[in-house]
C-alpha cells in the first residue's frame, strides 16, 4: 500500500506492506529513516529551514520546517520501537529549481539546516543526494528498507 507524504508532511510506518513516497522534492528536503531490526521507517518532506520564520505556521504544521519536523520524525519512529543508533538516514532534495541565480538559496539553506540538526543530535547520514537543479522522488519500502530515488532526467536508482 502506497502512503503519500505531501509537502510539509511526515509519515512513519511499521506496516511491512507500506511504501512511503514523496514526490517533487525541489528546494525542499526529504529525510528518510529506517530501522531494519524493528522494520520501522519514516519520511519527512520539509519546505523551510527554521520555524522562527513563521511561528504560527510552525505550531499548526511542524513538518514545514527542518528544526521542528526532524525531531517529530524521529520521535514518531521511536514510538514504534526504532532506535537512533540502528537507523539508516537518507537526505535528498535541496535543488535550485525556481531560484536559478541563487538569490534565496532555499535549497542550500534547507540542506544546511538538516545537516546541522542531524549533526547536533549525533545522527550519521547514510546517504546524501542534494543540490543541483532537478526534482527528486523518494520511495521507502517498509518491508526491507529499500529506497528508490528518481531524479528528473536521470531515471531511478536503488539505495
Amino acid at each position: 500500500m502506497n502512503i503519500i507524504v505531501g509537502v510539509s508532511d511526515m509519515k512513519v510506518s511499521n506496516d511491512p506492506d507500506s511504501v512511503l513516497i514523496t514526490y517533487s522534492l525541489g528546494s525542499c528536503i526529504g529525510i528518510a529513516i529506517y530501522d531494519a531490526v524493528v522494520k520501522v521507517g519514516g519520511l519527512l518532506h520539509f519546505m523551510l529551514p527554521e520555524s522562527s520564520l513563521d511561528l504560527e505556521k510552525a505550531k499548526k504544521n511542524p513538518y514545514m520546517f527542518a528544526d521542528s519536523g526532524i525531531p517529530q520524525l524521529f520521535k514518531s519512529a521511536y514510538k514504534l520501537g526504532a532506535k537512533k543508533q540502528r537507523m539508516k538516514v537518507i537526505v535528498v532534495g535541496g535543488s535550485q529549481i525556481l531560484d536559478q541565480k541563487g538569490f534565496f538559496n532555499i535549497g542550500k539553506r534547507n540542506n544546511m539546516a538538516a545537516r546541522k540538526m542531524l549533526h547536533k543530535n549525533n545522527v550519521i547520514i547514510s546517504y546524501n543526494n542534494v543540490g543541483g537543479n532537478s526534482n527528486r522522488t523518494v520511495k521507502l519500502a517498509i518491508n526491507d528498507g529499500s529506497l528508490g530515488l528518481k531524479i528528473s532526467g536521470q531515471g531511478e536508482i536503488k539505495i
